[in-house]
């Protein structure tokens, strides 16, 4: 089985912390918990990338324990996040930012 690398762009970092922020202002503790619950999902890429249904142009994985989504490329060797969101929005709102990301030249990768 191949393994592939992980990168976040820098605009999928700000999602995790806005998350983290949401979670955190309803309950202290819950914050932390879901960043680190969407990172454990989003690792997990390593080894399934590219088995998730496409949705507006990327590959897109439920997360398992809140309502957001990471929405991801992949190539060859590597899995590329780009945006982890809250599945509650508008779906017009939600292709809309994933539109904007996917146009936006020199995104930057973590």
């Amino acid at each position: 089985m191949s393994q592939f690398s992980v990168k976040l762009l820098e605009e999928s970092i700000e999602d995790l912390k806005i998350g983290k922020r949401f979670y955190e202002e309803r309950e202290e503790g819950i914050g932390s918990y879901f960043a680190d619950s969407a990172l454990a999902d989003i690792t997990s890429l390593r080894l399934f990338a590219g088995i998730h249904s496409i949705r507006f142009g990327y590959h897109r994985m439920l997360l398992k324990r809140f309502p957001f989504a990471a929405y991801y490329e992949k190539d060859e060797d590597e899995a590329r996040v780009v945006a982890v969101l809250d599945m509650r929005r508008d779906p017009k709102s939600i292709r809309a930012i994933l539109k904007e990301r996917n146009s936006q030249s020199g995104s930057q990768e973590r």
